[in-house]
């Protein structure tokens, strides 16, 4: 009997570190997940050993496993696996990808977070059965990844899909990567919560109560201004996504990461910006869906950069 496929999964955020093993079925076996300790600028290593460390948590016995794969916030050098993410200041140009190898002893292979979220929507989540497929993350930050013809587009540098610095906005707000009006500087969760902020929301609050789940919980209490910062964020993203729809003629928009636990709140005023920004009639038929994998689809994702290279990883196909 052939020996299944076990693949060491790892998915690495701004504010959390998870790892797992995947089967080549893209079933998580096991898990680990832990904080970001997110250590100073210039300390990259002890991110490393926070993250190894997990690893040991895993029971699996390494010899089992025939490669690693991750998903890491951007950007990075692509496919080297160099990483610079905006919201992990203690990694830059941080050789992730040779580390890996070097310690393990086995192949390993590197892209966006957010493109491993598409890619597990399209594997196994809400994109099955769709082959063109806008996979997409509104948490810390707002990423995505597109799947066209059923296959993982990279582009020339391996950000294609990076619609979270798609500028919906002509004059406001600065983002942090130095353009102005991009949707991640109004959709994500610590730049919304920052701006409701601005309107009175939780004036006189610490810091760490003015998170995007904080504001998601006092819109569902009915704040008036947690509400409209959700519609803001709606309203931003439809935008962004009826721009992404007409271009790239999608199926499908999957939408995961934290802010997306909104519901409604998020989900209706998307709903009515994108259909009052989709004008041609080949680009109505597309549905916008929370993500189907919630936590997982991370770990889902990196591993089928291992388990299905030829959809998902042209870096090695000449």
């Amino acid at each position: 009997m052939q020996q299944q496929q076990l693949v060491l999964a790892i998915d690495i955020g701004g504010t959390k570190l998870a790892v797992g093993v995947v089967d080549e079925e893209g079933r998580v076996l096991e898990s680990r997940r832990a904080p970001n300790p997110n250590p100073p600028t210039g300390d990259g290593e002890t991110l490393l050993r926070a993250l190894l460390a997990l690893m040991d948590e895993l029971r699996t016995d390494r010899a089992a496993l025939s490669g690693i794969g991750i998903g890491c916030g951007g950007p990075m050098r692509w496919p080297a696996g160099e990483v610079s993410p905006l919201n992990i200041p203690s990694w830059r140009d941080f050789p992730l990808r040779a580390r890996l190898a070097e310690e393990f002893k086995l192949p390993v292979r590197i892209h966006n977070d957010a493109i491993c979220v598409a890619i597990a929507e399209h594997w196994r989540g809400a994109g099955v059965g769709a082959d063109n497929v806008l996979g997409m993350v509104v948490s810390t930050g707002v990423g995505g990844g597109l799947i066209l013809g059923g296959r993982l587009i990279d582009g020339a540098s391996g950000n294609a899909g990076h619609i979270g610095h798609a500028i919906v906005h002509e004059n406001e707000p600065v983002c942090r990567c130095g353009a102005v009006g991009c949707l991640e500087a109004i959709a994500s969760g610590p730049n919304l919560a920052a701006w409701a902020y601005q309107q009175g929301w939780r004036s006189g609050f610490p810091v760490d109560q003015r998170t995007g789940r904080d504001l998601v919980d006092d819109a569902r209490r009915g704040d008036p201004t947690a509400v409209a910062a959700m519609n803001r964020a709606g309203r931003a993203l439809g935008i962004g996504i009826a721009s992404a729809t007409t271009l790239c003629d999608l199926d499908v928009v999957a939408i995961g990461g934290g802010l997306s636990q909104a519901g409604p709140l998020l989900f209706d005023p998307l709903e009515a910006s994108l259909r009052e920004r989709i004008g041609l009639e080949f680009a109505r038929s597309v549905r916008v869906v929370p993500a189907g994998l919630g936590q997982e689809s991370g770990l889902v994702g990196a591993a089928a950069l291992i388990i299905h290279p030829e959809r998902y990883w042209s870096a090695d196909q000449g």
